[in-house]
């Protein structure tokens, strides 16, 4: 991050896996094999040697739960303050999730002081009776567990002997929102849809907070199974059709273009028209959008003065964003990660596909709530000595804002072996 606030991308790798289906490690070994790739190029560009990831959580498996707390103070006399939201955060995360599942992220939604409700920061109010309303999200065990697992094999493979550690965990549409999002759109509401390959998650924003998020089973790859199947053709040439000609609304296609697709060595070439290729993607996405909107609906935000804003990599399919118009009735814009970014070594990173890594870097230098940047600018940092392990495993769940405190110190006093956990 620069003097003026703006990423400085010094280097990035990529690299495909099928390890991953659906937002879940499937194959551990495959998963590896990607990571250590593309860690491996991003370190080559940015001649950074990496010792800390921080990675995206997504799935069907994802809940999202409201939850409420409060307590009586000691006195109305002194105002309330961090220690105290804290303590109300330090409640969240002793409920019992779902079984199988742990807290992802506890939201604070707003604030309850003395019965006067609708308070978005009670930080220096007085009152005695405080309570709170949060969105709680929470993911399987297993799948947190298993992406920890690849970690430390990558490390092993790379060999880093331990270095290389998890920070945050984010689920994906708030670590997109976090690259893509104005403020003002984050203020006004607005709907973060992002179109993965096998998901398409969804995050609601409201008054600056987020309010609701989901997972939707569909993104990007079953246009190409569609097209596969429609078209009889193979599945990499179905890709080629959809990234290349392919339009989310037949009406703008013409019949007179023809695309010539080879099927099979020693077979005549295949023509495919656009026309009917858009056919059959706009079928599949009206579908989609269906359901996307109808969890925003489900979610109380029918009406989105902000609108709707797309990215990942199935944001980019040509007329996608006039389909969503048309369906929802909400303006709709597409988010590229390109508003918090100065210098960088390669424009590709601009792309909306990389809106979730773009927003998983951002996290490393400030919250996901704003409420918590502005507790830290204001709450003062000291440094102390190392904890034991065991002390320190008491202390992960219930710190509100542990991580960003922890970062901090961390960069204070240059220990750059120091674990966070979130």
């Amino acid at each position: 991050m620069n003097e003026y606030d703006r990423l400085e991308i010094m280097g990035m790798g990529q690299a495909p896996c099928n390890g991953v289906v659906r937002g879940v490690v499937t194959n551990i070994d495959r998963t590896v094999d990607a990571i250590v790739k593309a860690i491996t190029e991003a370190e080559n560009q940015s001649n950074v040697n990496i010792i800390e990831v921080n990675v995206s959580i997504s799935g069907q498996q994802i809940r999202s739960i409201r939850e409420r707390s409060g307590f009586t103070r000691a006195s109305a006399d002194k105002e309330i303050t961090v220690e105290d939201i804290m303590r109300l955060n330090e409640d969240m995360h002793r409920i019992q999730p779902p079984v199988g599942n742990q807290i992802l992220h506890v939201i604070p939604q707003d604030y309850t002081v003395d019965y006067a409700n609708g308070i978005y920061d009670p930080v220096g109010m007085l009152g005695v009776k405080l309570e709170g309303d949060f969105h709680v999200i929470t993911a399987p065990f297993a799948a947190i567990a298993n992406i920890q697992k690849c970690v430390e094999k990558a490390d092993r493979l790379l060999g880093k002997r331990n270095q290389l550690k998890v920070g945050a965990r984010i689920q994906e549409p708030i670590a997109a929102g976090m690259a893509v999002l104005m403020d003002e759109e984050k203020e006004a509401g607005v709907a973060l849809v992002d179109i993965g390959g096998d998901t398409t998650d969804i995050a609601i924003f409201h008054k600056n907070i987020i309010r609701h998020t989901a997972v939707i089973p569909f993104g990007g790859n079953i246009i190409t199974r569609d097209i596969e199947e429609g078209c009889t053709i193979q599945a990499r040439y179905a890709e080629l059709l959809k990234i290349r000609f392919g339009q989310a609304m037949a009406e703008m296609a013409s019949w007179n273009e023809v695309v010539s697709i080879p099927v099979l060595p020693g077979r005549p070439p295949k023509e495919i028209s656009v026309k009917n290729l858009s056919y059959i993607i706009e079928a599949r996405m009206e579908e989609v959008i269906e359901m996307i909107y109808a969890e925003i609906a489900r979610a109380g935000y029918e009406r989105l003065t902000g609108g709707i804003v797309l990215t990942g990599g199935g944001a980019q399919l040509q007329y996608l964003k006039e389909l969503f118009e048309l369906t929802t009735g909400l303006h709709t814009r597409v988010g590229t990660p390109n508003q918090f970014m100065g210098r960088v070594q390669n424009e590709e990173v601009k792309n909306p596909a990389y809106a979730t890594t773009v927003g998983l870097v951002l996290s490393g230098f400030r919250a996901i709530d704003d409420r918590e940047n502005g507790y830290l600018k204001t709450k003062p940092v000291t440094t102390s000595a190392p904890q034991s392990p065991r002390k320190e495993k008491e202390n992960q769940g219930g710190r509100f804002f542990g991580n960003i405190l922890d970062k901090t110190r961390r960069f204070l006093t240059d220990d750059m072996d120091d674990r966070i956990d979130y």
